[in-house]
């Protein structure tokens, strides 16, 4: 059975193993670098991305994600934390993905909102859920742009990671998680 891990450090993690579970998949909440051997695909939940990447250091995860070669789902905070770049900073998290990206760049918690947005091979819009998102500045040549909000894009893939600023756990709508779980089983075959 495919299972599907969520880093267990903040933030939405149970949301999304909810929603991981509702796929019929193995969802585990990874809470040690060595768990990550066990699982085919990690999800970085949205939260708060400083927080997280402190959380991180300090429970010996840098170098493990840095050098996890399965396909990652990146959700909101989970955005930031595979940026190659962050505006307004000196360093980056885990620099996975060729984007540049802006935190809380619609505003603040109390200006979330909800659209329908159009994501790139999901046929029918999404309902996608802001919550103090970011978005990405701008994409390197590798990186596909799956959806546009206001001009910027908030879904992208390049190689084995997806990302999206929006919260697709949030919603009884899986198919932007069913589209990460069908990379996974791209990337390994052997996967039921």
């Amino acid at each position: 059975m495919t299972t599907i891990g969520v880093l267990g450090l903040q933030g939405a993690v149970i949301e999304h193993l909810k929603q991981v579970n509702a796929l019929g998949l193995n969802g585990i909440i990874v809470k040690k670098p060595e768990q990550l051997q066990e699982i085919d695909g990690l999800i970085l939940p949205g939260g708060e991305s400083t927080t997280m990447r402190r959380l991180i250091d300090q429970y010996g995860f840098l170098q493990p994600l840095k050098h996890f070669s399965k396909p990652i789902l990146g959700t909101c905070a989970g955005l930031v934390l595979v940026a190659k770049e962050i505006a307004d900073s000196d360093e980056a998290h885990l620099p996975l993905m060729d984007i540049k990206v802006k935190r809380n760049a619609f505003g603040r918690q109390v200006e979330s909102f909800e659209t329908e947005l159009d994501v790139k091979g999901l046929g029918k819009p999404l309902t996608a859920v802001f919550i103090r998102v970011p978005y990405i500045e701008t994409a390197g040549e590798g990186v596909e742009v799956l959806a546009t909000y206001d001009g910027y894009p908030v879904a992208a893939k390049q190689g084995s990671i997806l990302v999206s600023a929006f919260h697709p756990e949030l919603t009884g709508d899986r198919r932007f998680l069913a589209m990460f779980v069908q990379m996974v089983k791209e990337m390994n075959p052997a996967v039921p």
